[in-house]
């Protein structure tokens, strides 16, 4: 019998409700926290009238943007939930919890996602007001990280609570309701990822190029029509976008670890996984509270010792959770795989709290990692960001080559610590349930520290916001100046390193997931009669079978694709931009001179059209990628397939966002009075840089993450009608040939009109560059 219809005979006993209960307080703690938080950065002082005019500007312009993109969102949030609940499921009442859970995932990843942009809005000017002041350091560090201290709160507390409730409802059920539960938030993530990528670059790049190379005009300088775009953009993409996506992070790996828990531990694996994020909470309060800037301490120092101190916090409580929550030995669980007694006698640890003790510890260690690799490589006072200064001496073509080298270095290093913590956590036990769901438990352990990681992403374009409302406004002098500049160059590097720990959460994560999408297709196989070994070609998963290799490259190929689309998405809204800002520069010459105010709403708008009229493309290949693999090749290809998918992706991210990371901090470099300063030949080297390193860091790189899980969870979703269209009586070649040509007619279609956009800049008559 298989892993899921064992796990439904699962009762919670009333101790078992009481632990998930308290589970379900410590969350809506974590919200109460987080409500405190917002109310002290709200407290704060707004600044001058100037300030405050600018930061209106900016609320008004991410708040209509996000309210059209939930507009849009909503369209396909009511199609995937009548797709899912035509899927084939055990019984009526898992099919309407999947579904319904689904849209809740989506709900609480929007509402995540929305905060963090309507804070972020908000703490800007304040955290730009704080440089002002006395202390000023100290204070504006303080605001934008308890900023983030705000979403992260939200986003564990939602969570958290939405799991625990799916498993007192649902009990032995909840692994397979939490899956619509997981793939809602990711859905929604990878829209918003997407979405507000392309806004936030097109914004950036179309300012750098005209204002900072043509004009010589300062970043956020007033005159320049893209600046309020620009930050707007911030606030849709890094605010919004990352928040829905670490939210969905967290679910996701929490969905992973749910299901092989039931079958690894029985009903304590259910409630383990919900114990371990439980803890995170304290930990992330603890981290919050105690990032206080030292005398003479560089913001970023203070930053990344608060996560050290709530890391190790959090991986002392874990281990004195498994100790105190778990038994001794295998005897004395329950698990719903009945293989795994027999299994675990052969090989690996005999005890499951020294199992969960390790594997969390190792998601902790691989967290503190990341941050210490990618902070060396996009850090201002590293070498190879040095390097990549110090090559703008020679040009801009030298610029993107030592940024490109210091991308594909740093992807390798990086995901060999990943692939080594997957490895480490797979090997302490010689039954492969009990391996994958240390897997996953790495991942929760990861996640502990999600609280700080948001406060640490959110940190950024909030820092970024208040430097560029402090230029507009020309309210902020001396030293002031200098703080904000500061903190927006910690504000990259630590919005890189969340972009590296995110992505090890969607390899931890869907490794774990493996498991789940091979029992989901045993199991439809156990249920047409049919043994794995007498399943045909299409169901090998062995990685020299052809045809699985064959979904290995054609996963591989589909990260490259969504890539490109993405990057050539804010090509195309940026060249819109660009002709723009000529055009006011050309038509107003009043706004060079100072005395005419720039049309700041047209190239809002302009943002907010191409944005939404692209990110469709991309999740369509997200979403039905993997149906065109699994109905026209076969289960067997579709694991190869996620197999390339994940690998790829895991390259490719780091090697996106770490490039522009490097990128953007040789221009902050530079433009602190390096290689000639601002207005030499190296700076301009060093903007065409960063221009091109935007879209890699903020667009496509972190987009991939919530792709993986997207394809990753859909796979899942439809392994068991996969299987019922391929073997047993209902088997139907021609509907599943059928399905398969319809989802790759949908991809083409989509890649197609895509394509046809682009050549609406070629057929803009031409104009040229102003001044």
């Amino acid at each position: 019998m298989s892993v899921s219809t064992l796990a439904q005979g699962l009762e919670l006993t009333a101790s078992d409700r009481v632990v998930v209960g308290v589970v379900a307080v410590v969350a809506l703690a974590a919200l109460a926290i987080g409500y405190m938080l917002l109310r002290e950065v709200l407290a704060a002082g707004q600044g001058t009238s100037k300030m405050q005019e600018i930061g209106r500007a900016v609320q008004e312009g991410a708040a209509a943007y996000l309210n059209r993109q939930f507009r849009t969102l909503g369209i396909f949030v009511v199609i995937v939930f009548v797709l899912l609940f035509a899927l084939p499921a055990d019984d009526l009442g898992e099919r309407i919890g999947r579904s319904i859970f689904f849209v809740i995932g989506a709900v609480f990843s929007a509402t995540i996602g929305y905060l963090g942009m309507w804070l972020a809005t908000r703490a800007n000017i304040r955290v730009a007001s704080a440089a002002r002041e006395p202390g000023g350091r100290e204070k504006a560090t303080r605001i934008a990280f308890r900023t983030g201290g705000v979403v992260g709160m939200f986003t564990v507390g939602l969570g958290l609570f939405g799991a625990a409730l799916v498993v007192l409802v649902y009990a032995g059920q909840a692994p397979k309701v939490l899956e619509g539960f997981g793939f809602g938030a990711a859905l929604l993530a990878m829209f918003m990822r997407v979405g507000g990528g392309i806004f936030t670059k097109a914004a950036d790049v179309g300012a750098d190029l005209v204002g900072k190379v043509e004009q010589g005009i300062p970043e956020d300088d007033p005159r320049n029509a893209a600046t309020i775009a620009d930050n707007v953009g911030d606030n849709v993409g890094d605010c919004a976008g990352m928040a829905a996506d670490l939210f969905e992070s967290y679910a996701v790996t929490l969905v992973a670890a749910l299901i092989l828990g039931t079958a690894a531990f029985g009903l304590q694996g259910l409630l383990f996984p919900l114990i371990v994020p439980a803890i995170g909470v304290i930990t992330a309060v603890i981290g919050v509270y105690i990032t206080r800037t030292r005398q003479g301490e560089s913001s970023l120092t203070t930053i990344n010792r608060s996560f050290y101190i709530s890391a190790v916090v959090s991986a002392i409580l874990c281990v004195v959770a498994a100790y105190l929550y778990l038994p001794s030995t295998f005897g004395d669980l329950n698990p719903t795989d009945t293989g795994v007694l027999a299994d675990v006698a052969e090989g690996g640890l005999q005890d499951p709290r020294l199992i969960a003790s390790i594997a969390v510890i190792i998601g902790i260690v691989l967290a503190g990692l990341i941050l210490w690799l990618t902070g060396y490589f996009t850090g201002t006072e590293d070498k190879p960001v040095k390097t990549v200064g110090e090559s703008s001496l020679t040009g801009p073509a030298t610029v993107i080559l030592a940024g490109i080298s210091i991308g594909f270095e740093s992807a390798v290093y990086t995901a060999l610590v990943i692939s080594a913590a997957v490895y480490g956590a797979f090997v302490l036990s010689g039954s492969i349930t009990v391996a994958l769901f240390a897997v996953a438990l790495a991942g929760t352990g990861l996640l502990t520290t999600v609280g700080v990681i948001v406060a640490m992403d959110t940190f950024g374009p909030v820092s970024d916001n208040a430097q560029g409302i402090a230029e507009m406004s020309g309210d902020v002098e001396g030293e002031g100046v200098d703080i904000l500049t500061e903190l927006d160059a910690v504000g990259n590097t630590t919005k890189a390193i969340t972009k590296g720990i995110a992505i090890a959460t969607a390899v931890l994560a869907a490794t774990a997931l493996f498991g789940s999408y091979r029992d989901a297709f045993t199991q439809a196989l156990a249920k047409a009669g049919v043994a794995l070994q007498d399943a045909g070609t299409a169901f090998a998963t062995e990685v020299f079978a052809p045809n699985t290799l064959v979904g290995v490259i054609i996963g591989a190929s589909v990260v490259f694709m969504f890539s490109g689309l993405a990057i050539n998405a804010v090509t195309r809204a940026a060249g819109a931009i660009v002709f723009e800002v000529r055009r006011q520069f050309r038509d107003n010459p009043g706004i060079m001179e100072g005395t005419v105010r720039p049309e700041y709403g047209r190239v809002v708008d302009i943002c907010t059209r191409d944005s939404l009229r692209e990110l469709a493309t991309p999740g369509l290949l997200a979403i039905f990628a993997p149906i065109a693999v699994g109905f026209g090749l076969g289960i067997g290809p579709l694991a190869g397939y996620l197999a390339g998918a994940i690998a790829c992706g895991t390259l490719m991210a780091i090697f996106l966002a770490n490039s522009g990371g490097a990128w953007d901090n040789a221009k902050k470099l530079v433009e602190d009075g390096n290689h000639g300063g601002k207005g030499s030949p190296a700076h301009e080297a060093t903007v065409i840089g960063d221009t091109v390193g935007d879209p890699f860091k903020d667009t496509a790189g972190p987009a991939i993450n919530p792709l993986i899980k997207v394809m990753n969870l859909v796979s899942v979703l439809i392994a068991p009608a996969v299987v019922a269209f391929s073997v047993g009586d209902t088997a139907s070649t021609p509907v599943r040939i059928v399905i398969a040509l319809v989802a790759v007619g949908i991809i083409v279609a989509a890649v197609m009109v895509s394509k046809r956009r682009s050549t609406a800049i070629a057929d803009t008559p031409a104009e040229k560059p102003v001044g």
